[in-house]
């Protein structure tokens, strides 16, 4: 749990702290990293208590705050510098002029797509409690199996709501959508499907702390969650009363979690609505970020910034900041992943022979490089980004060229496999 914070007076004495040129540079430091009492404690002047501090600390943030109302709560949250610094970042990286020209434009940008939506669906999925590897879900969902048991279930599921998502990012957000989401995203995964899409009827659900059982959150009352949800879909579709879209989607996220609305899947269905909106709001470079799996390797920081927003008197930018950092963690991945897959679209040159095409050519890498790979026409589609018809007809090219055998895998499909003389072949075709 976190620490509570000493009740803030509002004192003269207080004020006039706040103007004292002494305590200019402590203060500013304070609220750049935006400290909250635990930490505010042990970095606090001479010549002032801490419990003094922590008040001047947050008489000073709640002049700069911007505030906001809904049933269930009132949040504030203020716009520090590191935040406006990240904003103008993400505002040159994640929008509309890159997308023709930029780090993922071409031929390759649906392999892109598809491995960062896998990747996003995987770790959310781990964070509430999936277990499965990263390596058996892919699979999973490359060759369209259908899954096993309830955590690979879990997976398909974000992974088919991201993609339906993508596809409602022109409607505004609504109680439907977001039942419709919550129905997607558990959908055979609950005790009772008959919550799948339905809003909690009691105030029986709690969170709480996974190794001590104590409870770190109550949601506010069932009877709230109707009143909220439309309050929060008003929020989320007002264009006149202007707040930076970004900030607006990590409220959004934030409201559906602290609200709980449901019995479960309450984080998975804010996190996707975290990318709809962004999305909805032209970041399209957020549909290539795997975020999930940044949080999902933080996830004492991602509930520490919940429980701090809520010690804190629902001040929101503990949450902000902890959001916009895992966004510039998730640009940062994958930059050095699309910088691997340049060096690896260069290595591809090397199998581009006579009368072969790239596609064909980028299957004989995938064959060359792991032996043991079998290849289906379906999974093929998404990678090439073509129509099954294309892929089969490369495939049976290379078949053809002795590279590549069929081998059944049951009465309907057929996969493909790294023939027996392909080392063999492959010399001969490139004539050495």
């Amino acid at each position: 749990m976190i620490e509570k914070a000493p009740k803030a007076e509002a004192s003269g004495r207080i004020a006039e702290y706040l103007v004292t040129p002494e305590y200019a540079d402590a203060l500013r430091k304070a609220n750049n990293d935006y400290l909250y009492w635990d930490k505010v404690k042990y970095h606090t002047p001479d010549g002032i208590k801490p419990e003094d501090f922590w008040s001047v600390i947050k008489l000073s943030r709640f002049l700069q705050a911007r505030f906001l109302g809904f049933p269930c709560c009132s949040v504030r949250y203020i716009e520090t510098p590191a935040i406006r610094e990240d904003l103008h970042e993400f505002d040159m990286n994640f929008g509309g002029s890159l997308s023709s020209g930029g780090p993922i434009s071409g031929k390759y940008r649906q392999y892109y797509l598809v491995s960062s939506i896998m990747e996003e669906a995987i770790a959310s999925s781990q964070m509430e409690g999936a277990n499965t590897t990263r390596k058996v879900a892919k699979e999973m969902l490359r060759k369209q199996k259908k899954p096993k048991d309830q955590s690979q279930q879990m997976i398909l599921n974000n992974y088919n709501t991201i993609i339906y998502l993508a596809n409602k990012k022109d409607e505004p957000l609504s109680t439907d959508l977001l039942l419709d989401v919550h129905r997607h995203i558990t959908e055979k995964t609950l005790d009772n499907p008959e919550n799948e899409g339905r809003f909690r009827t009691d105030d029986s659900i709690v969170v709480q702390n996974g190794v001590t059982g104590e409870i770190v959150h109550r949601p506010p009352a069932w009877n709230q969650i109707v009143p909220s949800v439309s309050a929060i879909c008003s929020f989320v579709n007002d264009e006149k009363d202007f707040i930076h879209p970004i900030i607006k989607a990590i409220i959004l996220h934030f409201m559906i979690s602290y609200l709980h609305p449901f019995v479960d899947g309450n984080g998975r269905t804010a996190r996707s609505l975290f990318y709809w909106y962004m999305l909805k709001k032209g970041y399209w470079l957020t549909e290539f970020l795997s975020i999930s799996r940044v949080i999902y390797r933080s996830k004492a920081r991602y509930e520490k910034s919940f429980l701090y927003t809520e010690a804190d008197e629902m001040d929101l930018t503990y949450f902000l900041l902890y959001n916009l950092d895992v966004m510039r963690k998730a640009f940062v991945e994958l930059q050095i992943y699309l910088e691997r897959k340049a060096v690896e679209e260069s290595a591809l040159l090397e199998y581009r022979i006579p009368g072969i095409n790239e596609r064909q050519a980028h299957i004989i890498k995938i064959v060359g490089e792991k032996s043991n790979n079998i290849l289906i026409s379906k999974e093929l589609e998404r990678v090439l980004n073509v129509s099954v018809k294309t892929v089969r007809s490369d495939l049976e090219t290379l078949v053809k060229l002795g590279l590549l055998e069929r081998v059944p895998m049951n009465k309907r499909l057929v996969g493909y496999a790294k023939s027996a003389a392909f080392e063999e072949r492959l010399r001969e075709i490139r004539g050495n």
